[in-house]
């Protein structure tokens, strides 16, 4: 899917698109337990000789394809993993040698970095200031908190080693945002994960990703399970937990999801409007502004955030790395057929065609689309299948902000800031 609109640059309509890169797959030196992306290992290796390394060619094919099928004046590149950090500083300096090759006058080339921080030294901040990187700090709150699920392999927590990331982000003044992760536990702790964040870490931008994971998704593709699978929801206000045998435990429950999002939101709109940038309440913002919502979870369409793996295959999205999603190579078909093709295109528009009918009734569908289709495998309150499992949270978080929307949007002049654009 493509970012079309009537911006024009060097004459013609803008074209954008997104990918995340894998340079080195799944591959990561420490072993969260919650992590969806290391069980793709075999998925990924059922090509003979797969390494978990971008070779040279297709890193080189990749920068200038992706270059090439961009005309706006900032593109933006996005490492991830796995731990892309694994790969060492000479393998990124020879990313940013790669990007000036190809950069066309007049374009600025940026990155985006996602690290568990754990490998991040003094080389390493240096390198991503004097070359602008912006970078995905993995960091799920205070010590005992963080350690929970983010151990290193041989079992002990990695919250130490983040924090001396931490501190070296702030020493050379590196752009970060921290990626919480709100699971089973983190859930339960709304303030002093928000605290710890604002106060401790300091932390520039705070995302909040809802950890939602099924047993039967470890290693197969998505699919709606069974009608009997399928446990009945209630109504939109009162959503029971979905069975402890289908859920993996470290899932966060629908309504622990939607407390904590008030709750942080209380704390950020009587002290820190404008002054603490956290992800989806200034999203929520721009919502009740009227304009498009920026992350793609919460868009009409999805379909924007294509993934490639390290042997140049890409597939229609980062949550949906299975070969039925897989849309080519960009060794035998460029990247921009393949990103504004009739698959992907079919891909991004189906979140709009399979709504329930509770969604489409909905008063906060504006806000929401019926979120992220990954999460849609249960039943709405009249028993139709593919309704979101977060439903009942994001309805009592979008209830709970209506109110202050008119009064915030009154107080402050809002305006697009801290890269929320990048």
């Amino acid at each position: 899917m493509t970012d079309q609109n009537s911006t024009l640059f060097k004459g013609k309509a803008s074209k954008r698109l997104h990918v995340m890169a894998k340079p080195i797959g799944a591959a990561c030196n420490i072993d969260c337990q919650y992590c969806y992306y290391l069980s793709k290992k075999e998925l990924l290796n059922y090509k003979k000789g797969c390494s978990p390394k971008m070779d040279d060619e297709t890193l080189e094919l990749y920068i200038r394809q992706y270059i090439e099928n961009q005309n706006t004046p900032e593109i933006v590149f996005s490492w991830q993993g796995g731990e892309p950090t694994m790969l060492g500083i000479p393998y990124f300096k020879k990313i940013v040698k790669l990007q000036k090759k190809y950069k066309p006058a007049g374009v600025t080339i940026s990155n985006d970095l996602q690290t568990n921080g754990t490998l991040l030294n003094d080389e390493w901040c240096r390198f991503l200031k004097a070359n602008n990187f912006l970078v995905g700090l993995s960091l799920d709150g205070p010590e005992h908190l963080h350690n929970i699920y983010r151990k290193n392999r041989a079992g002990r927590g990695t919250f130490h080693k983040v924090m001396a990331a931490v501190d070296l982000l702030h020493k050379y003044k590196v752009q970060f945002a921290t990626l919480t992760c709100i699971n089973n536990v983190t859930s339960c702790q709304p303030l002093e994960v928000y605290r710890f964040l604002r106060d401790v870490v300091r932390s520039p931008q705070i995302q909040f990703i809802p950890i939602v994971e099924q047993k039967t998704f470890r290693t197969t593709a998505p699919q709606h399970w069974n009608k009997g699978d399928i446990p009945l929801l209630g109504s939109v206000d009162l959503i029971p937990n979905i069975e402890d045998s289908v859920m993996e435990p470290w899932s966060v429950a629908a309504e622990s999801w939607g407390n904590f999002l008030c709750t942080v939101f209380d704390e950020w709109v009587q002290k820190d409007v404008g002054r603490v940038f956290v992800q989806y309440f200034e999203a929520s913002v721009e919502t009740w502004m009227g304009r498009t919502n920026p992350l793609c979870t919460l868009g009409s369409v999805c379909g924007k955030g294509l993934a490639m793996e390290p042997t140049g295959d890409v597939y229609s999205c980062d949550h949906y790395v299975y070969p039925e999603y897989n849309i080519g190579n960009i060794k035998e078909n460029d990247l921009g057929e393949l990103a504004y093709s009739a698959q992907q295109e079919a891909f991004g528009r189906d979140k709009a065609l399979s709504l329930t009918e509770q969604c489409k009734n909905c008063d906060y569908l504006f806000a929401c689309f019926g979120e992220c289709p990954k999460n849609r495998f249960t039943r709405s309150s009249t028993g139709e299948e593919g309704h979101n499992y977060l439903c009942a949270g994001w309805h009592r978080f979008f209830k709970h902000i209506d109110p202050y929307m008119a009064q915030i949007l009154k107080q402050m002049s809002f305006s697009i800031k801290h890269g929320f654009y990048r």
